[in-house]
């Protein structure tokens, strides 16, 4: 094991005064434990202040969990020496491996970091065979680090979506800055009051309320209400494909109200949800039939609806100057969706 210092000793970048004591192999743990110490008579900085050449008052024993060492787990134990400084006093020495109060080195906490970035953090815990509570409190500690020295002092364009973070009516919502693609702020709930904690955070991170010219969400109420309030200067876009989703909703609804007394209308949901493009030559066959006729007029009015809001949406132009009026005609397909919701909101997108 001696044989191996100089190579632990690069790899793990050790610098005078620190070096490796001694190696320990526990074939029946699976685990290596490298014991690292300081030479007699070493010095460091303050970790206050940086001044060198700082004497050692006394240490106290330190381990730390470092990366796997093939299928072994690794470990490094060490003096953690207590420094006198001159301006500060006695404080404990910061060591190069690790930051102050972890249990691990700054190589697996960067791995850790690197696994959560792409699954949940108790399936990060088992490949890295610790507890998901050790792995939670990295997380929290980068996490809160990146959270507190953003600079949002850029930030023009936020997109706003709510979601349920577990079973229940347990929301969070989330604000996402749509020029540079990443989140900036998350928060519990989903009502009007997120609007004014965005603000808050804002205003906190070198940003301004006034800055902040567009927002992109759902039709939630709330939503609508709190940008109204909070960010009274912002324009409001509707999500094309929650709009388009809605209209779908309603020209299903439509349907079912009308096969009441058409039964033809039974079973052709997907015909009218469809996409005109991916239907066959059966099914565009039936459609203009269903579309054809006087019975069914009603669903076939939200049927040319929804088509022409379609291709409003997919066109690069303002949705207004494509379809005058749509906003009326929606409130004339007959559902009650259609009414309370597209056109209601549709008036102040």
């Amino acid at each position: 094991m001696n044989d191996l210092k100089p190579f632990l000793e690069t790899i793990l970048e050790l610098a005078d005064p620190w070096f490796i004591d001694e190696i320990t192999f526990d074939q029946e743990q699976v685990r290596i434990d490298i014991y690292l110490d300081f030479r007699k008579g070493g010095t460091f900085s303050c970790p206050l202040c940086g001044t060198g050449g700082c004497k050692v008052h006394d240490s106290t024993m330190k381990s730390w969990r470092h990366m796997n060492l093939f299928q072994y787990k690794a470990y490094l134990h060490a003096r953690l020496p207590r420094v006198d400084c001159p301006s500060h006093g006695i404080h404990t020495a910061k060591v190069p491996w690790a930051r102050e109060g972890s249990g691990f080195t700054l190589l697996f906490e960067a791995f850790a970091m690197s696994l959560i970035r792409f699954m949940p953090v108790a399936s990060a815990a088992r490949i890295l065979d610790e507890w998901d509570t050790r792995i939670w409190r990295i997380a929290h500690h980068y996490v809160d680090k990146a959270v507190e020295k953003q600079d949002l002092s850029h930030v023009t364009a936020v997109g706003v979506d709510e979601t349920a973070r577990k079973r229940g009516h347990n929301y969070i919502s989330a604000f996402v800055d749509l020029e540079r693609k990443g989140a900036v702020f998350v928060t519990e709930g989903k009502g009007k009051d997120v609007l004014q904690a965005f603000k808050s955070f804002l205003e906190g991170h070198g940003g301004s309320p006034d800055q902040v010219s567009d927002f992109t969400i759902d039709m939630s109420p709330a939503f609508i209400t709190g940008i109204e309030e909070h960010f009274p200067e912002a324009r409001i876009t509707f999500d094309k494909l929650l709009v388009c989703k809605l209209m779908n909703e309603a020209l299903d609804e439509v349907r079912r109200m009308e096969q009441i007394e058409n039964r033809g209308l039974k079973k052709t949901r997907f015909i009218w949800l469809r996409n005109p493009e991916n239907l066959t030559k059966a099914q565009k066959e039936t459609l203009d039939s269903l579309t054809g006729s006087r019975a069914n007029r009603k669903v076939a009015r939200a049927e040319s609806n929804q088509t022409g809001l379609a291709a409003g949406l997919l066109s690069q132009q303002p949705l207004g100057r494509l379809l005058p009026g749509q906003r009326v005609r929606v409130g004339q397909s007959q559902s009650p969706r259609s009414d309370n919701e597209v056109r209601e909101n549709g008036q102040k997108a």
